[in-house]
């Protein structure tokens, strides 16, 4: 990379229209660590799940509460795909929106997936400070998070990176991500021929 022109002005350039998308669990991070590198990186930053909530006028618990969670699945799906057509830009996106196929594959044409991989303790310890998860609303929360945890995590892996998303400074996490980004980006050539 040139070293006359910023690194983060170069990924920003290398991205083209393209969005980079936090997928992850609950409690990963994604919108916490998005800001601070959409910051990093000069671009927007969106969080899916306040676009999903703006577009149906009301919160997600409520979505979930009145219109059931296959509502809430279709809105998601169609919110997702309207976002990604806005590239480039940090794309924090709901828990569940990497699941579906379709907005996977939209994912995979117009961004860069990043998964934020967390172990269930770390998960667990977050999504407990913050009521409103709806899909926690169970007699067994813990239960609930650890077969989230097994039907979604073979999905996540399909992404194009993924970053242990843990304890400790998020500058540390956010560098992280802009490394894979950069490698991602520009993979380094062979060596020898």
């Amino acid at each position: 990379m040139d070293s006359a022109v910023p690194e983060t002005q170069l990924l920003r350039e290398a991205l083209g229209s393209r969005s980079l998308v936090l997928i992850g669990m609950m409690g990963a991070g994604k919108s916490t660590i998005g800001r601070r590198l959409a910051t990093r990186l000069g671009l927007d930053f969106v969080d899916a799940d306040h676009e999903i909530e703006r577009a149906a006028g009301m919160t997600i618990p409520e979505i979930f509460a009145t219109q059931g969670e296959a509502q809430f699945r279709d809105g998601e799906r169609r919110v997702m795909g309207r976002l990604l057509s806005r590239g480039p830009q940090v794309l924090a996106t709901g828990g569940g929106a990497y699941a579906n196929a379709e907005t996977r594959a939209r994912i995979a044409e117009e961004g860069i997936s990043i998964w934020l991989k967390a172990e269930f303790d770390v998960l667990m310890r977050r999504v407990r400070k913050r009521p409103g998860r709806p899909l926690l609303h169970t007699p067994d929360p813990e239960g609930t998070l650890r077969r989230l945890i097994a039907e979604r995590y073979p999905i996540y892996a399909g992404a194009d990176i993924t970053v242990t998303s843990r304890d400790g400074p998020h500058e540390a996490i956010v560098n992280e991500i802009i490394a894979a980004v950069r490698d991602f980006l520009a993979p380094p050539t062979e060596m020898g021929s």
